[in-house]
């Protein structure tokens, strides 16, 4: 029996046999041909057949996990069909009289050392897709014998060095019970595609590939991201006992879809989820939140080769105030800049990108961008609960000039004769610690707040968060960042408005105790998340929390915090 350890990406307990995904060599040798005539033919008849496993990917996909999800198989159909790609390999074929799958790898490896090595996330991500859009190609050219992974038909726990977005999409959940990578984190195409199909996941072990062979009895614990080879028969009794006991769990939140979420002495607080797309709002709707505490518009402006229009931006904003019904709805204006690139925008090339030319700071420059989103919005009003949030507000200034614009463009749509709702509240997200320090002054002329504790961490602590180097600081628990928490929150009920949060700390089992006891009015997280918060906060009392709250404000470090809410959950 052997114990690893790896990152919990999706919550759950799998007992089954071990399946080893391993891709096929990959290497491919100089090879010179006469016939450049067939080996063109040889090329369509390759990218022929991975056009019609994409689009069949794409439909599975969507039928299972959504629109959304099933983009990612678009823009690898797009790139099938790129002439900037194909155009070179077929001219290497006909003049350099080379094999096709030589002239495929030498061009495609070009493309990917190039957005390789680009400051932006989202173009680096493309060498990924260009990576497997041309190992499918491959397969057929090189007549590989790879095992897809929807072609498995039996009860099984997938091992792999990592999962590509296609391997992720085609897992067949009545048979894949779970899965376990060498690498990866939770923020990684595969964690997030493990949550989405709800299969427990551990990844990032950085060796449990070769620690196993096909047919080994796995255990994979995606609630303390431990993986187990070959248990004994009494291990794995108390991890079928513990997977029965997640799986009843499951069903006993499901209870609370319906029930406020109000804590052990009457007070209620609301959980809503933050979302990215209209497809979205099903599983706020099923995991019973209260309302959308963060609609990530920026969705909407990537994988495009265009600005969208006023028009696609409003129905889709019309689309998710429908389905919540009158909940309510709290849209985050366009969050774009430094590391989240659009390519179609030029935007400056920087040094400290999180800390640059990005969010509202574009906006305010850029205001046709800006305007458009507006607009869109402000005609999307009256279709539901609308509430408004400027991102990345450093100064009064700024919220003043964003209100502003909001106003002008809501007075031209009213002498258009155009219904636009009276009842919009305009609120700021409070990720910059200048914001939180001076959030008395704030309140007096937003109505509300929702705090982004992912960049007012890392801003506070002037620690990237992306940097494995100095993750150790990236500490929520923080007093530091509990003290401007409180800040915030009490600058916003001396005024009579409310605050929240949507950060990933609004959903953590350890934050949430201080959270209620800091007098947090709403907490906003992934959709998966609201029930479980919904019932612990049912356990505590906020009087209780109240004092807890206080005592962690006078500690000194995040770990003294971390135990003091222990004591609480062990009582």
């Amino acid at each position: 029996m052997l114990n690893i350890q790896g990152i919990a990406a999706s919550a759950g307990v799998a007992i089954a046999p071990v399946f080893k995904l391993e891709h096929p060599d990959y290497t491919v040798k100089h090879r010179g041909i006469e016939d450049t005539a067939a080996e063109i033919t040889r090329l369509e008849e390759a990218l022929s057949k991975s056009q019609q496993e994409l689009e069949a990917i794409k439909a599975r996909t969507q039928q299972e996990l959504g629109e959304k999800k099933a983009e990612i198989f678009e823009s690898h159909l797009l790139i099938l069909n790129d002439p900037e790609l194909l155009t070179p390999v077929r001219d290497k074929i006909n003049t350099e009289k080379v094999s096709a799958e030589y002239a495929l790898n030498e061009t495609a490896q070009q493309f990917i050392s190039m957005f390789e090595n680009m400051k932006s996330d989202y173009l680096r991500e493309r060498a990924a897709d260009m990576k497997d859009v041309t190992k499918r190609v491959l397969t057929h050219l090189l007549g590989l014998n790879y095992v897809n992974p929807a072609e498995i038909s039996e009860e099984v726990i997938v091992v792999a060095e990592d999962l590509t977005p296609s391997d992720t999409a085609q897992l067949n959940r009545k048979y894949v019970k779970g899965f376990t990578t060498n690498i990866g984190g939770r923020t990684s195409h595969s964690a997030i595609m493990a949550r989405s199909l709800e299969i427990p996941a551990v990844v990032g072990t950085k060796d449990v590939l070769s620690k196993v062979s096909n047919g080994d009895l796995l255990i994979v614990d995606g609630l303390d991201g431990t993986v187990i080879v070959n248990p004994s028969a009494e291990v794995v009794e108390q991890y079928t006992a513990k997977r029965d006991a997640y799986l009843q769990q499951i069903e006993e939140w499901k209870k609370l879809r319906e029930v406020p979420t109000v804590s052990r002495d009457g007070v209620h607080v609301e959980l809503a989820a933050n979302i990215g797309t209209p497809n979205d709002v099903a599983g706020v709707l099923e995991n019973g939140g209260e309302g959308v505490g963060l609609y990530r518009t920026e969705f909407l402006y990537m994988g495009r080769t265009e600005l969208p229009s006023e028009e696609v931006q409003f129905n889709a904003y019309k689309t998710v105030l429908e389905k919540m019904e009158g909940k309510p709805v709290v849209v985050r204006t366009l969050d774009i800049g430094g590391d989240k690139e659009l390519p179609y925008l030029d935007l400056p090339k920087e040094m400290n990108p999180f800390l640059g030319f990005r969010a509202v700071r574009l906006c305010l420059e850029q205001t046709d961008i800006f305007r458009t989103q507006l607009r869109a919005l402000l005609r999307a009003s009256t279709y539901g609960n609308l509430r408004i949030m400027f991102p990345m507000i450093a100064t009064l200034d700024e919220f003043r000039q964003a209100k502003s614009l909001l106003l002008e463009e809501k007075a031209k749509l009213v002498s258009e004769g155009v219904a636009v709702s009276e009842d919009i509240q305009i609120g700021i997200m409070v990720e910059i610690p200048a914001t939180a320090v001076l959030a008395d002054q704030f309140a007096k002329e937003v109505d509300f707040f929702s705090i982004g504790t992912n960049d007012l961490i890392q801003y506070t602590m002037a620690a990237d968060r992306m940097n494995e180097r100095v993750s150790y600081l990236y500490q929520p628990y923080n007093p530091a960042i509990l003290r401007l928490v409180k800040m915030v929150i009490d600058a916003a009920h001396k005024e009579g408005r409310w605050a929240g949060m949507c950060g990933e700390m609004a959903g953590d089992a350890t934050a949430i105790p201080l959270l209620l006891g800091l007098g947090l009015d709403e907490f906003s997280m992934s959709a998966t998340s609201i029930l479980p918060a919904r019932s612990q906060i049912a356990k505590l009392s906020k009087s209780e929390m109240q004092e807890l709250a206080a005592k962690a404000l006078q500690l000194g470090t995040a770990e003294e915090v971390v135990e003091l809410v222990k004591g609480i959950n062990q009582s």
